[in-house]
């Protein structure tokens, strides 16, 4: 069964407007990427730029420092920190005292163990 030269070319057409779809492809997944890191990274700095607008000095360093060693839940407490100051709860900055009430609300209970020895 010998194939038609047209047949071929056909084929090698088929085959390379494939490739260019693809490539395209990749390049808008690419840009699209890009363009949610980028906006990833202007929510991130404008948290940032709020959180020194309604922070202390200290509050924010007590922020920091509960960053370090979780991440998690100093997400959370930022949310919250600007929660409350954009809500005009607090007058003025929060300060490290509202700050470690603030931190003590959200930590979850530690529901440690107790050991008793007879």
């Amino acid at each position: 069964m010998s194939q038609n030269p047209n047949d071929d070319e056909r084929l090698d057409e088929l085959r390379e407007k494939r490739r260019e779809q693809l490539k395209q492809q990749a390049g808008q997944e690419e840009g699209d990427a890009e363009a949610q890191q980028a906006a990833q990274e202007r929510a991130e700095a404008q948290q940032e730029a709020m959180l020194k607008q309604h922070l202390t000095d200290g509050a924010r360093q007590r922020l920091n420092a509960v960053e370090m060693s979780k991440p998690q839940f100093a997400e959370q407490a930022k949310k919250q920190a600007l929660a409350v100051a954009q809500s005009g709860r607090v007058d003025g900055k929060i300060d490290e005292d509202q700050m470690k009430r603030l931190l003590k609300k959200l930590k979850p209970d530690d529901s440690g163990f107790n050991v008793r020895r007879r």
